[in-house]
């Protein structure tokens, strides 16, 4: 088979805050991330990502690696991390230009033929000499696409592919409404008590999932691998592995090994890696005003064109108890955020401090940091994922 590739494109280059910090295929968009979705509808693994230059090191357990210049393969499929195939998109595998919804999202190579010169990556064109193939799909154009739309997208999801192995034998002492499916991994344990709510959409709970009494399950709603739901009410909820869950939470995606074991509201968000959220962490997802929301940083803000949309918080942030964002809220990746004063609502990466008297975290207190959490998840900070960490420390914060 011939190697495929994901690339970012400019557009995806300034998905704040996740962009800093990965590449955009590691994203969940829906059941799956990104990269995991061209898998199924390829048939094949990610070969690499093509990205930004301080990725090179990136590191993360199963996905794969950035791949530089000198590193592109030849002969291969390059694919844009923000084009969305449907699942049951015909993939071929003759050489040709592959459009989605009238753009470009990709080139498969002839065999011999060379990669595309770096700045194509930027801002795709057609390959001359090939064939045109369209396949169906979506594109999503702003990281707060990935909230707005990334419900529906689980309901679809879960819907094609939960009917193997459906249960619909609860475990003792739980209830369901609703009729659609709900799927129990291997080693899901369910406490007595959980309602499971499937009228709007299948539920799956991955292979070892807890749940614990008092919670409320409404689909569409993945746990993934290892989570832990604590109790609350859970509703489009699409996360993992390894996440705590408390609390109100509804229109949720979080990336997985996130903790958010206490009460409070948590609406119409996506969620890092690695995130700690304190007790009562709340945050907001609808103005006063019933207005549309405006994100991104001071003197450059974005009219979303969304009622409803909460926070995007990137990767390793943390909050203390009883903090409170604002609606729209971005907080940038390695953030601790702490006090009685509502912070702002864009908090630059790396900032340490309550409300809006904040300093910089530092490089060396940051990886010592995030080497300590991850062990909790028994897992291993080696040198290449500090020597990831400390390449977007050195961008997010160099001069």
């Amino acid at each position: 088979m011939t190697p495929l590739v994901m690339f970012d494109d400019e557009l995806a280059d300034g998905w704040a805050p996740f962009s800093l910090t990965r590449p955009c295929g590691e994203l969940i968009f829906g059941r799956w991330t990104l990269r995991e979705r061209l898998e199924r509808v390829a048939g094949r693994r990610v070969t690499g990502h093509v990205t930004r230059p301080w990725l090179r090191r990136y590191a993360e357990a199963g996905a794969p690696a950035s791949l530089g210049p000198d590193r592109l393969p030849d002969a291969a499929t390059y694919w844009s991390s923000r084009a969305v195939p449907a699942l049951d998109a015909a993939w071929g595998r003759s050489p040709a230009n592959l459009w989605l919804a009238g753009q470009l999202a990709g080139i498969r190579l002839a065999p011999g033929g060379r990669p595309p010169r770096p700045d194509w990556f930027a801002a795709p064109r057609p390959e001359p000499g090939l064939a045109d193939r369209t396949l169906p799909g979506e594109w999503l154009l702003h990281p707060w696409d990935l909230v707005s739309a990334g419900p529906a997208r689980l309901a679809d999801d879960l819907a094609a592919t939960i009917g193997a192995g459906v249960r619909d034998d609860l475990p003792d002492g739980c209830r369901r409404l609703g009729s659609e499916a709900i799927r129990l991994g291997e080693g899901a344990r369910v406490e007595p008590g959980v309602l499971f709510d499937a009228r709007e959409g299948p539920i799956e709970l991955g292979p070892g999932v807890e749940v614990r009494t008092g919670a409320r399950l409404a689909g569409p709603l993945y746990a993934g691998p290892r989570s832990r739901l604590l109790g609350g009410a859970l509703s489009r909820f699409s996360g993992g592995p390894f996440s705590f869950v408390r609390g109100e939470v509804d229109g949720v995606t979080a990336l997985g090994y996130s903790n958010k074991a206490h009460d409070g509201y948590l609406g119409q968000a996506y969620v890092g890696r690695w995130v700690n959220l304190g007790a009562m962490t709340t945050n907001s997802d609808l103005k006063h005003t019933y207005g549309t929301v405006r994100v991104g940083p001071p003197g450059a803000r974005t009219d979303t064109g969304l009622v409803k949309l909460g926070c995007l918080l990137g990767d390793h942030v943390k909050t203390g108890i009883g903090a409170r964002l604002d609606t729209g809220t971005v907080v940038g990746a390695g953030s601790s955020l702490f006090g009685a004063e509502m912070p702002p609502t864009w908090v630059e990466p790396f900032s340490w401090g309550p409300g809006r008297t904040r300093e910089r975290c530092r490089r060396e207190a940051f990886i010592a940091t995030a080497t300590r959490v991850v062990a909790r998840r028994g897992l291993e900070a080696d040198a290449p994922f500090r020597g990831w960490l400390g390449d977007v420390w050195d961008e997010a914060c160099r001069p």
